[in-house]
């Protein structure tokens, strides 16, 4: 991923350095097993292990691998020039290029993992924040984006609080699907390497050992990491969405906070624009671009190829990157996001009542007319509000049909605002908890 859209944290899992000092863990603790199990000998092993310091030329394995064309073999080559030919002639006993390769993949999805989990508490605790703040101020809700009935804005953090929570228990659950180890050697059999040697690496490393590994590590596994990803690259764009809704002129219920100094176009001058969840939008594309490649990854030639590599090599650091970047970004839009109660309220009150239609028609039906002519007289009255400008109260007020069946005290209680706020609390205990 380009820099623009990254952060340090996250892309330091995927430079090659990072990724070769990975590889020599897990050869220097298979090492390590064998030399226990009597495989090879103790000083090798031991020997192996003088370069736990070394920071690995990233330049020279680069130059080796054009000749080998073979990037473990240009590792290990690379390797043995620091522990000595003859001491490092036992790393690798045993194993294959994907043990190395998919074990060290499964560790950095796992560190990548850790980093989005606490982007996305950094997320939840914005969200909570703002949801508290704002638990009873009243905004209208909207179904195709037209008016419907009041809600209020903590109720629309609280919700989208709720969604991101789900994410963050399938990162974690994701996290727990990537986190195995295949030490199994060719076809994945344990001809020419004890299985006691991957229940040694994958300790090592923080991994469980794969149940049942062929060549390769099980791709259903990475299907359903990035699947997880694009998901809650989905909830970040549906929040990101409501908020570029929010700062339209015509809305202007909130808005991304505009710093001193900034500027919205080379233009107009006068323009503040969501440019933040405009661009979260397109990150939340990039992301989801990865989980059809990982899908396809899962079907494999017999027990193994490596088509599925060069797809990894690309998606594996680009979905971390970004939405590890993006999730920042959208805890920092949240933290600083300018809310407009009194837009808000004047919104709601621009069709004169009209969001009340439900309780009146609910309240005819009561009284004892039928839904068909209740929906009848209420739709009449509201179509005068949207099509005059009428205020619905009134016309139905002047209404002789409705006054039939409502007294004018009834009809007055219907458009009491408090109606619609008086279970919030009961969602706040169920999203957050009794707090």
């Amino acid at each position: 991923m380009i820099p623009r859209y990254a952060r340090p944290e996250m892309t330091d899992i995927w430079e090659p350095a990072t990724k070769f000092r990975i590889w020599y863990e897990i050869e220097a603790h298979a090492c390590d097993a064998q030399a226990e199990l009597g495989v090879i000998p103790k000083e090798n092993a031991e020997a192996v292990w003088t370069a736990k310091d070394v920071v690995f030329d990233v330049a020279r394995i680069d130059e080796i691998e054009a000749v080998t064309k073979h990037d473990v073999i240009a590792f290990l080559t690379h390797l043995a020039e620091h522990v000595g030919a003859d001491q490092a002639r036992f790393v690798h006993q045993g194993m294959t290029s994907s043990d190395v390769l998919d074990t060290c993949l499964n560790v950095q999805l796992m560190r990548a993992a850790d980093l989005l989990i606490a982007d996305m508490d950094k997320l939840l605790a914005a969200l909570k924040r703002r949801a508290l703040e704002h638990k009873d101020t009243v905004r209208i809700g909207r179904s195709h984006g037209i008016h419907a009935e009041p809600t209020t804005m903590g109720l629309t953090f609280a919700r989208f609080y709720a969604e991101m929570e789900r994410g963050r228990r399938r990162l974690l659950a994701a996290r727990e699907e990537i986190a195995t180890g295949a030490i199994s050697g060719a076809v994945g059999t344990f001809a020419n390497i004890d299985p006691a040697v991957e229940e040694h690496v994958c300790r090592q490393m923080g991994l469980k050992p794969e149940t049942i590994s062929t060549q390769v590590i099980p791709r259903d596994r990475h299907a359903m990491f990035f699947a997880t990803l694009g998901v809650i690259a989905s909830s970040m764009e549906n929040i990101a969405i409501e908020i570029r809704h929010m700062q339209r002129t015509e809305v202007l219920e909130a808005e991304e906070f505009f710093s001193k100094g900034q500027k919205g176009s080379s233009a107009m001058p006068h323009k503040r624009n969501p440019v933040l969840t405009e661009n979260l939008t397109g990150l939340a594309r990039l992301v989801r671009m990865t989980v059809v490649p990982a899908m396809e990854n899962v079907a494999l030639w017999h027990e193994r190829d490596i088509s599925h590599s060069s797809v990894e090599r690309g998606i594996a650091p680009d979905a971390t990157v970004t939405l590890d970047f993006a999730l920042n970004r959208l805890a920092g839009v949240i933290d600083k996001l300018v809310i407009y109660p009194e837009n808000m309220l004047a919104n709601m009150n621009k069709f004169k009542g009209l969001v009340m239609s439900q309780r009146v028609l609910l309240a005819l039906t009561q009284a004892g007319v039928s839904r068909e002519d209740a929906y009848r007289l209420v739709q009449r009255n509201a179509m005068k509000v949207w099509e005059q400008g009428k205020d619905f109260k009134e016309e139905l007020l002047a209404d002789a049909e409705v006054t039939a069946a409502l007294s004018p005290a009834e009809i007055e209680e219907k458009f009491d605002l408090g109606y619609h706020t008086k279970h919030v609390d009961t969602i706040f205990a169920r999203v957050f908890g009794a707090e």
